[in-house]
């Protein structure tokens, strides 16, 4: 896909960050987002989804509670962003009235995606919405999700949102113009990246931390976003927020920012939901045939492969799959429990009754629940 392409684009998802919305913290950047909020809907009017992903939160929580910086415990964060979603949300609904066009808030944690049937209900209500053209704005539920919970930053949330919806096209929203070959503020001499593959393994040498230290994110979360997103076809175009008219250029096709171009084949809904799952209940370690034949023929997991069982999951729990070198090479549903799985470990489907007591699945992973990572 070229850049001139995204103006064929049916679904968007835009992602913006805390230091943009907040104007480095200073509290919400009311004209700055009045002008995105007027680009969105300038897309709306020609027929595209739009779904938004704000962060924020937090940062206009501790703008309004006067902190003199971004708390530090878990229960502070919590009360900073119960507060700061009031002003975020009256804000984007506001000023999206405006241009006539309805808002939704939607807020999401991690256990709302990890779910399958969570996963699906939050895909119907999204699918939904767009279809009554409202705007979704999605946050992460940061009142009330924990350390195991939390996506961690919200570039990850709107990688998975894009594969939630299937969205043609991610734009991130940042404070930095776009990707650069070397940290900027470190070498003048730094080039900006105009466009890359998602798969370019110098992706993970060049991408940074967090500038502002307002999010949670920094480069290096916006590349695992955008292959979080690739998984379902998705192109993702990190950009400054600052540039005039952004998203629409953006959408124009023009050379805006970095583009990180998708070409990796999309797999099943099912298998993206495998594929963005973050919290894993236990590991597998494969043998090498079991690994090759996982890699070449794209066939269920056998127990007769498994050499090793970790960790405490029941059945129908996602586990990664590793080789004996500890690298994860797929994850998958499991169909047994840590322990039966341990008993049944390195042998044929024959002897499951006899180890067990019953037999259910032949496979220990189907293959409709099995992604290669």
């Amino acid at each position: 896909m070229s850049r001139t392409d995204f103006r064929q684009a049916q679904r968007v998802v835009v992602k913006i960050g805390s230091s943009l919305l907040t104007d480095g913290g200073r509290g919400l950047n009311k004209p700055a987002i009045a002008g995105w909020v007027s680009q969105m809907a300038a897309l709306r009017q020609q027929g595209v989804d739009v779904v938004l992903v704000s962060s924020g939160s937090v940062a206009e929580g501790v703008s309004r509670l006067k902190l003199k910086a971004r708390p530090n415990t878990l229960h502070e964060l919590q009360a900073a962003a119960s507060v700061g979603q009031m002003g975020l949300v009256r804000c984007f609904e506001n000023l999206f009235q405006q241009h006539e066009l309805l808002t939704a808030q939607v807020l999401l944690t991690h256990d709302d995606l990890s779910d399958r049937q969570r996963y699906l209900n939050a895909r119907s209500t999204l699918l939904t919405l767009l279809g009554f053209g409202v705007v979704p704005v999605i946050n992460e539920n940061d009142a009330v999700a924990t350390e195991e919970i939390r996506f961690g930053d919200n570039d990850t949330l709107g990688a998975l949102v894009a594969n939630l919806v299937e969205a043609d096209l991610l734009i991130i929203l940042t404070d930095q113009i776009g990707l650069y070959d070397a940290n900027p503020s470190l070498n003048p001499d730094a080039k900006l990246i105009s466009n890359i593959s998602v798969n370019e393994s110098r992706l993970d040498e060049v991408a940074g931390g967090s500038i502002s230290g307002l999010g949670r994110g920094g480069m290096y979360t916006k590349v695992r976003a955008a292959r979080l997103a690739a998984r379902s076809g998705a192109a993702t175009v990190i950009v400054s927020g600052k540039i005039e008219d952004v998203i629409n250029r953006v959408f124009a096709g023009e050379e805006l920012g970095t583009y990180l171009i998708p070409d990796i084949a999309p797999i099943a809904a099912r298998k993206q939901w495998l594929a963005g799952q973050l919290q894993i209940k236990g590991s597998v370690t494969l043998d090498d045939g079991a690994v090759k034949f996982l890699q070449s023929a794209g066939k269920s997991l056998l127990a007769v492969g498994v050499k090793a069982v970790k960790g405490k999951f029941k059945r129908g729990d996602l586990v990664s799959c590793c080789d004996l070198q500890g690298r994860e090479i797929a994850r998958g549903l499991i169909n047994y429990g840590a322990e039966d799985a341990a008993k049944i470990a390195g042998k044929p489907s024959s002897e499951f009754e006899a180890l067990l007591g019953y037999a259910d699945e032949d496979e220990l992973i189907h293959r409709d629940n099995l992604v290669l990572i």
